[in-house]
C-alpha cells in the first residue's frame, strides 16, 4: 500500500539497545512527567498482535467519538477519537498479521489485525509526519467515552479530507514492529 510511514524495528538483543547519553536521560525524565500528568488508555486487536497506546491530556468522557458512516467502518463498528496534541503508539508483534487498507480517496490507510480481523487505528502521511485516530471499540476504556457523533468523511473531497485531519487528528503517531 501506499503512503504508510516506514515502520520502526525495536532491537531485538539488550546489547543493540542505543546507549542514553546524560542529555538524552533529562529529555526522558521530562517526557515521563509529561506523560504521568495525561491519561494513558491502553488497548489492542482481540489475539495481541496489535497493541496500542493513546496518550492525551483531556479525559475520554470529553471525547465523542467520530462514528464513520462508510460501508467498511460501519461493517467493524469503528468509532475514531484523536487528540492534535496527543500520541498514539501502536506496536505490532508480526508484521505479517499488520493489515493495511484504503477505502474512498485512497488517502489514508485503516490498520487492522490481520490475524484477528479487529481495525485498530486509522493513519495519514503527509510530508514525513504520520498523523491518525484511534478505533476507541479496541481501548481497554471505551465505554467511558462520550456519547458518539455520525460523521461522513465519504461526501468530502480528498483536499477537504486532508484539511480536516491536519486540524482534529493526532499529529504524533509511531509505529514499532518486533517480530517476535
Amino acid at each position: 500500500m501506499r503512503g504508510l510511514a516506514t515502520p520502526t524495528r525495536r532491537p531485538s538483543r539488550a546489547s543493540e539497545q542505543p546507549v542514553r547519553r546524560k542529555h538524552e536521560a533529562r529529555r526522558s525524565a521530562y517526557q515521563e512527567v509529561t506523560v504521568a500528568k495525561s491519561n494513558v488508555l491502553k488497548g489492542g486487536c482481540h489475539c495481541g498482535n496489535l497493541s496500542l497506546s493513546f496518550i492525551t491530556t483531556l479525559s475520554p468522557s470529553s471525547f465523542n467519538p467520530r462514528a464513520c458512516d462508510c460501508s467498511f467502518c460501519t461493517k467493524h463498528g469503528a468509532m475514531y477519537v484523536s487528540d492534535p496534541s496527543g500520541r498514539l503508539q501502536i506496536d505490532v508483534k508480526r508484521s505479517d498479521a499488520l493489515g493495511k487498507y484504503q477505502q474512498g480517496s485512497e488517502t489514508a490507510d485503516l490498520l487492522f489485525c490481520s490475524n484477528c480481523g479487529v481495525l485498530v487505528a486509522v493513519i495519514w502521511e503527509e510530508k514525513g509526519r504520520v498523523s491518525g485516530a484511534v478505533n476507541v471499540r479496541c481501548l481497554n476504556e471505551y465505554e467511558s467515552f462520550g456519547k458518539p457523533v455520525i460523521v461522513s468523511p465519504q461526501k468530502l473531497s480528498k483536499d477537504e479530507k486532508t484539511a480536516r485531519w491536519e486540524t482534529i487528528w493526532t499529529k504524533d503517531v509511531q509505529i514499532s514492529i518486533s517480530d517476535t
